[in-house]
């Protein structure tokens, strides 16, 4: 009878469980088609300013010394890594933080810093020993352009001040809802454009009223609008893997309580088999 009990107790808090992931699914789909609808809003902004500045770079000649362009001694690294908050999806956060910290490993010799947006990132460098400069929470799922104007103002002072030579942003890329790629993309100094990305008319461009004031105003809005945009698709990325998950242990939790239910119904029947047996026996006993 106590085996019944403890298989009873099971099943209701398999069955409470189940009810708690359902609920979170249901959330994480919520949020998911509402960070979705900004990821596309912003998208083609981003990717314009991406290739505006791409385009600028390779106008740009090593004559006019312009110090977001030029290619300069690489001594401190600064990567912005972007993770969540919380947990529970799956292996979003491990994904991302294992692909920011390969590359670190890859370039020993330079000083790597960390920018980590999201607590999940911050703690996975902080337990490794890696130096954080900075940390951001709460901007996971509930991020504005006040956020990424924050850390992009931040960059473009330690990029121009000689703290750092170069900036890397690692984030997840939304492909789809069952697909999240890990990007690390390069800031600074700006890339230039190759292949058909390049635009021929970015070499006979004039500014006003010269280069290094227009290129000094453009960067920090490139920077702001590039963290921002990697912080929508983030964003994105986590609610779809969140979903994905609470999905799966839901079902998970359905097929627990079907092997459950069985052994427990067996059980009952053979309690049930065996009483009839004594009742049956006692009855012949007293003929």
């Amino acid at each position: 009878m106590s085996s019944m009990k403890v298989i009873k107790k099971r099943i209701t808090s398999v069955n409470n469980t189940k009810k708690i992931m359902k609920a979170m699914n249901l959330v994480a789909a919520s949020k998911l088609q509402k960070a979705k609808a900004r990821l596309d809003d912003i998208r083609p902004m981003y990717s314009d300013i991406k290739k505006l500045m791409e385009n600028i770079k390779a106008g740009v000649s090593e004559e006019m010394n312009v110090p977001f362009a030029e290619e300069r001694e690489v001594n401190n690294i600064l990567y912005i890594v972007l993770t969540g908050d919380r947990g529970l999806c799956g292996s979003f956060n491990a994904t991302v933080s294992k692909e920011a910290l390969a590359y670190v490993e890859a370039l020993k010799d330079k000083n790597a810093k960390i920018l980590a947006v999201g607590s999940k990132g911050w703690d996975y460098f902080r337990r490794r020993g890696k130096e954080i400069i900075y940390r951001c929470e709460g901007a996971s799922e509930a991020s504005s352009f006040a956020d990424a104007e924050v850390l992009g103002n931040k960059v473009a002072e330690m990029y121009s001040s000689g703290e750092i030579d170069e900036v890397y942003i690692v984030y997840t890329h939304f492909e789809s809802v069952l697909t999240h790629i890990p990007y690390i993309e390069k800031l600074l100094p700006l890339k230039a454009a190759s292949g058909e990305d390049y635009d021929a008319g970015a070499s006979i461009m004039s500014y006003d009223p010269d280069i290094n004031t227009f290129i000094k105003h453009a960067v920090p809005m490139y920077l702001n609008i590039t963290i921002f945009g990697a912080m929508m698709e983030s964003a994105v990325c986590e609610q779809a893997s969140r979903m994905t998950s609470m999905d799966s242990a839901t079902r998970n939790a359905t097929e627990i309580l079907e092997d459950l239910t069985l052994e427990y119904n067996r059980k009952r029947q053979g309690m049930i088999t065996q009483e009839i047996t004594e009742i049956v026996s006692g009855a012949n006993a007293q003929q």
